[in-house]
């Protein structure tokens, strides 16, 4: 998903706009992680980018999307872009004191 939404829009109550532009996120995301994972692939992992356009998005976490939808909104911009790519992923096998001491 690369995509401007529009934080104030006619005839809408901004906090109706807020809350919708949040809904289509995580209905996007919700909808990525049902997907059929490829080979060894254990979890779907998302690579985020959020900013006032394209050329300024920088890279965020997807836990801190709506919370910076929030600060934008408070910030009073009118409109920003986010970016969601969604990438197989594989557990990391975690190293124990076991495996180091072999």
């Amino acid at each position: 998903m690369k995509k401007v939404f529009k934080l104030t829009q006619p005839n809408k109550h901004p906090e109706r706009v807020l809350d919708a532009i949040k809904y289509d996120i995580r209905r996007y995301l919700k909808r990525e992680r049902k997907k059929a994972l490829p080979g060894n692939s254990a979890f779907w992992e998302f690579e985020c980018k959020f900013g006032k356009t394209s050329s300024a998005a920088q890279g965020i976490n997807t836990s801190e999307i709506i919370s910076a939808i929030e600060k934008a909104k408070t910030e009073g911009w009118d409109e920003f872009y986010i970016e969601i790519l969604a990438k197989p992923s594989t557990k990391q096998k975690k190293k124990t004191d076991d495996d180091n001491s072999q």
